[in-house]
């Protein structure tokens, strides 16, 4: 029996982030958008100058029976630098910041218990990620969505997105489609 719930993660630039999620089992309707910020409906352009205060990241809908919201945080963190500020690469401003947004308190409660987890286990730098409350979400633009499977072929997609999907590939391979 299906128990779709929805997620919201934000790990830097969007495309990088719906790249992996889109290969994981029991994940669906992935959007690229914005979060966090503070005006309605904000443009790509208005959101790459840093003004509006939103991150780029993605909501997903995801199937809790074939696939956990800790799984999901595994890859997250797994997938991205959650100890760099403002900062995924040469991806540099606030709109590249790490966030969860969770729905619920349990979503809350899992994500703090796997940041202190990794604090303690996996990273020596400080986790950065930011865990707030769901916020509204933008849609980005429509040629940001899907935007790997479009243009792999595009520099910034080999030096930057391939290699997150190869680690996904290579460590998660329980969890992928």
């Amino acid at each position: 029996m299906k128990k779709e719930k929805i997620a919201y993660f934000a790990g830097g630039c969007f495309w990088c982030t719906e790249a992996v999620f889109q290969r994981l089992r029991g994940v669906s309707n992935i959007v690229s958008g914005y979060m966090g910020g503070n005006i309605k409906n904000p443009a790509y352009r208005e959101v790459c100058s840093g003004r509006t205060g939103h991150a780029e990241g993605i909501r997903f809908v995801y199937d809790s029976s074939i696939i956990s919201y800790k799984d999901l945080l595994y890859v997250f963190f797994a997938t991205h630098d959650p100890t760099t500020l403002n900062r995924q690469g040469n991806d540099v401003g606030t709109q590249y910041r790490s966030a969860i947004f969770y729905t619920d308190e349990e979503q809350h409660k899992i994500a703090e218990a796997m940041i202190n987890e990794l604090q303690t286990s996996t990273f020596d730098a400080p986790i950065v990620t930011e865990l707030l409350p769901e916020m509204p979400f933008y849609s980005a633009e429509e040629e940001h969505q899907n935007y790997y499977n479009q243009h792999s072929d595009q520099m910034y997609c080999s030096y930057v997105i391939s290699p997150k999907v190869a680690k996904l590939t290579q460590y998660f391979k329980h969890l992928l489609n």
